[in-house]
């Protein structure tokens, strides 16, 4: 294959362990297996990061390299831009939003940093692979630095309708610049299809098919990519951690109560509010499961220096404490509220245990943890999931109780419905998510959005000869093998 060129905004570094998160779970099996070049933020804050040099790091055939990230970019860039604008509106929730200009300045001089940092490390062969919201700009930014290979993007989290993507004045730029790649990839088809609006609407693309725009006399290709997890390896992680010290103590202090269990970042499209409502609304409505129940949340704290994320928590502490002092008793603790993070492993082990995984999130691109938490049961006995309909993994798993995360009664019928279903149907529901998952991976994922790269490059470099008189702009393609990468995986 092609020397692959990894771009993300946060480069999960070796020296750092492993990292949660949607991103590098998806990543690092390909990058591990191919090699190539990881190029993204170091996470460090620098005042002189303008002027700093790029950082390497060799780990086997893959090297990372990264840049700093200035106080002021952080700022402008990361926290007030992507974090405080983009992520918002891209998850339909536009009322969070806090735009000024200088913020989307910074962005856009940010990732034109990152263009000029990448820019004397890309070979001419190489194919490039630009990840997520941060970075919607870069691909454009790469062209018109004279780059022509490649470029792939995938969006992690979802994609909104053209009307609330237009409430940022930067989103037409936005789109111009992103629809510079030959491959754009979606978790689901409605993300795909809001996007091809919102190119048609507002940056002029015009779309012959469902899954091809036509721009400036060029071909973009669109794709829907599943996120994917290795569901046979957390099957075996959840049944070793099942035995560990730190999950039999969780069970014992159970003393035979059910537990529910929720497992999401501090954030605000994560629906952690609505979903103690729900719980809320479960104990009032049926005080027989008091003292039979437990409901344990790992709520990491992130981004806290996002104002709506500070607002968030606050409200979430609130929220636990009056459940916990008018519900509790001294010797039994409905709502157990973890801000902090957990190691994988443990998690895995805690899903096992678990007679309910509650993921309710308001919008999301994937959830790789309702995969995990259906990848972590035990086959003769497994819990059941209940889950958003408005999380992009719903369309694989529609044998789980699906629920609209607003409506608190509907949480609450959901809790109580699994709570008490019958060992039979815990059993169907499950096989039928297992199936689902099972024979996917993150490999195969990433397999699957390269080999479609390589397509859309060739036929885009076919299409601008043809109608432009341009040159290709990969002459040196060599496809992915694939037969021999899905022979190693199984």
């Amino acid at each position: 294959m092609n020397r692959l060129v990894v771009v993300s905004n946060r480069v999960p570094l070796p020296e750092k362990g492993a990292q949660a998160g949607g991103l590098a779970t998806a990543l690092e099996p390909l990058l591990r297996r191919e090699g190539g070049l990881w190029f993204g933020w170091s996470g460090a804050i620098n005042e002189d990061a303008q002027d700093s040099a790029l950082h390497f790091t060799q780990a086997g055939r893959l090297t990372y390299a990264t840049i700093d990230l200035s106080p002021a970019e952080h700022q402008g860039f990361y926290a007030n831009f992507a974090n405080g604008v983009l992520w918002p509106l891209l998850h339909s929730l536009p009322e969070l939003m806090r735009y000024d200009r200088a913020d989307a300045e910074i962005y856009l001089a940010t990732n034109a940093r990152f263009a000029d940092a990448l820019l004397g490390q890309v070979r001419r062969d190489d194919l490039i692979w630009v990840h997520d919201y941060h970075l919607l700009p870069l691909p454009g930014l790469l062209r018109a630095r004279g780059v022509r290979n490649p470029i792939g993007f995938f969006l992690h989290i979802p994609f909104p309708g053209a009307d609330l993507l237009a409430l940022a004045p930067p989103a037409a730029a936005l789109l111009e610049a992103l629809l510079e790649a030959d491959l754009i990839g979606f978790q689901t088809d409605g993300d795909l299809a809001n996007f091809a609006t919102a190119a048609e609407t507002l940056a002029g693309a015009r779309r012959p098919a469902p899954d091809r725009l036509e721009v400036a006399g060029r071909e973009v290709q669109l794709g829907v990519f599943p996120a994917e997890i290795d569901a046979p390896a957390f099957c075996a992680t959840a049944a070793r951690a099942a035995a560990a010290p730190n999950v039999t103590r969780l069970r014992q202090s159970l003393a035979g109560q059910s537990l529910i269990l929720g497992v999401d970042r501090l954030d605000p499209t994560k629906g952690l509010v609505q979903r103690l409502n729900g719980y809320r609304r479960l104990l009032e409505r049926h005080p027989g499961l008091h003292r039979r129940v437990a409901f344990l949340q790992i709520a990491p704290v992130s981004r806290e220096d996002v104002a709506s994320y500070k607002t968030l928590r606050i409200e979430i502490n609130r929220a636990a404490g009056q459940l916990n002092s008018e519900f509790g008793d001294p010797d039994w603790t409905p709502l157990r509220l973890i801000a902090k993070g957990a190691p994988r492993d443990s998690v895995a082990g805690y899903m096992r245990s678990a007679r309910v995984g509650l993921v309710t999130p308001l919008r999301d691109g994937m959830n790789l943890v309702a995969k995990e938490y259906v990848a972590a049961q035990a086959p003769e006995d497994p819990g059941v999931l209940v889950l958003s309909r408005f999380a992009g993994a719903a369309r694989q798993l529609d044998a789980a109780l699906l629920v609209n995360p607003n409506d608190p009664d509907a949480i609450a019928e959901a809790l109580n419905r699994a709570l008490h279903m019958e060992r039979r149907e815990r059993q169907t529901r499950w096989q039928a998510m297992w199936d689902a998952i099972a024979d996917r991976s993150p490999l195969e994922w990433g397999f699957d959005f390269l080999r479609a790269l390589q397509r859309a490059a060739t036929t885009s470099a076919e299409t601008g000869l043809e109608l432009a008189g341009a040159a290709p702009r990969s002459p040196q393609l060599r496809p992915v093998p694939f037969a021999a990468a899905s022979s190693a995986i199984n």
